[in-house]
């Protein structure tokens, strides 16, 4: 029994699909954009009734960074440089 015989069952392209309209295809086209990855951030449902667009989370969030003032925008190496003179 040859183990290479089409199978009906085994073919997971449903029949409406037409074939001939698949070509055209760019391969790779959007691989760039996947590589670089996104900065998007899921936030909470009662955060989310607060922040209606990126503009008003980023400007809250930059107001926060001025409160925190300097303590938290120093890198790690320039704090362990700090603590060690």
């Amino acid at each position: 029994m040859n183990n290479n015989t089409y199978n009906e069952m085994d073919d997971e392209l449903r029949p409406e699909y037409d074939i001939s309209q698949l070509k055209g295809g760019i391969r790779g086209k959007y691989a760039q954009r996947y590589k670089e990855g996104t900065n998007q951030i899921l936030l909470a449902p009662d955060v989310a009734e607060i922040f209606k667009d990126n503009e008003s989370v980023n400007e809250a969030l930059r107001l926060l960074i001025k409160i925190a003032g300097e303590k938290y925008s120093k890198t790690p190496q320039q704090l362990a440089q700090a603590g060690a003179t």
